[in-house]
């Protein structure tokens, strides 16, 4: 490092003019960096409103095939869906979650024929299909069992991509269950399907509304996931397991929740230089929300502050509810 004084160095020179402030600008934020989570829903032309996330809403398949095209008129690269499962078919082994007429492999299957370009990431995990709400399959005790709830996922994943989904994303942290997936993908043909592991998913609290939004929060109750999902004070166990699902065939990893836990992604980039991506939670969007719509902080600058920083820790790209939001704003600055 240079060691000189002021005034021969003074840090505001680049500073005073945009066009040197653009030129040393080390980190840029775009829509190829986001990624859209939206939500589905049963019926035709339905459109409800996630209360808890103002702005967000769960759609049709017919009115979420409209909003794909919107979102990839954009530039926005890939959507992730999330179903919201009628009650009636929410069972103890999640049965519903590897239909083939299930709803989000008709929701993908929907898309695809509208949008081939459009990247469409799934969730693999159980809790929309449990009564219970936990991701898995539990024992009498109420405890997920690992085993067993993998050779569910494993069905969940192939019908996924035989549906036409581009990324599968294992949300569940069950050990083991990337290479049981990447090997029935392998196997049964879909050699290019990619995996976005939820390496480093913690037991957050930050994740309320999303249960709202999905139907989970009131079949989990009081429960919690504390025995599958990270302890949000650990932070080298985070790389432990994406070192696991990276030897295990993943080809992106993720960190959830998001800002509270940028030290993790800088962490996972520095040490593996592999594809690492943020989810910027429901929490996160609902704060924000309430604190722009009660006037106190402005909406646009705060938000693309928040996405940048998750670029500038490391981050590939973002899941976030912003998605279209910010392109709309990233692409009207150019």
């Amino acid at each position: 490092m240079i060691n000189r004084q002021f005034p021969i160095t003074r840090m505001r020179r680049m500073r005073k003019d945009n066009f040197s402030r653009r030129l040393m600008r080390e980190t840029t934020l775009t829509a190829d960096d986001l990624i859209l989570p939206m939500f589905v829903i049963e019926g035709d032309n339905q459109r409800e409103a996630v209360p808890s996330m103002p702005g967000v809403e769960r759609l049709s398949i017919d009115l979420l095939v409209k909003e794909a095209q919107d979102v990839f008129e954009l530039g926005i690269p890939m959507i992730a869906l999330f179903p919201v499962t009628p009650s009636h078919v929410k069972s103890l082994d999640a049965a519903e979650a590897y239909n083939p007429d299930g709803l989000a492999q008709r929701a993908v299957r929907a898309v695809k024929e509208a949008v081939p370009e459009l990247g469409i990431m799934t969730d693999v995990a159980l809790d929309p299909f449990t009564t219970h709400g936990q991701d898995g399959i539990i024992d009498e005790d109420g405890y997920v069992l690992n085993d067993d709830t993998i050779d569910a996922l494993m069905q969940q994943a192939l019908s996924h991509a035989e549906a036409g989904a581009d990324v599968i994303g294992p949300s569940d942290m069950m050990d083991g269950r990337i290479i049981e997936i990447r090997e029935l993908l392998e196997d049964h043909g879909h050699i290019n399907t990619r995996i976005m592991a939820y390496s480093a998913k913690y037991a957050s609290s930050y994740y309320g509304p999303f249960r709202d939004a999905v139907g989970s929060a009131g079949n989990l109750g009081k429960g919690n996931k504390h025995t599958y999902q990270m302890d949000p004070a650990n932070r080298n166990e985070a790389l432990h397991e994406v070192a696991l699902d990276l030897n295990e065939g993943a080809d992106m990893v993720m960190v959830k929740p998001g800002v509270p836990y940028l030290d993790i992604v800088r962490d996972i980039k520095n040490e593996f230089k592999a594809p690492t991506y943020v989810y910027h939670v429901s929490g996160e969007y609902a704060m924000l929300k309430a604190a722009a719509q009660n006037g106190w902080i402005d909406e646009k600058p705060v938000v693309l502050e928040t996405l940048l920083s998750c670029k500038r820790a490391g981050a590939d790209g973002i899941l976030t509810y912003y998605a279209k939001n910010a392109a709309i704003w990233l692409n009207k600055s150019h």
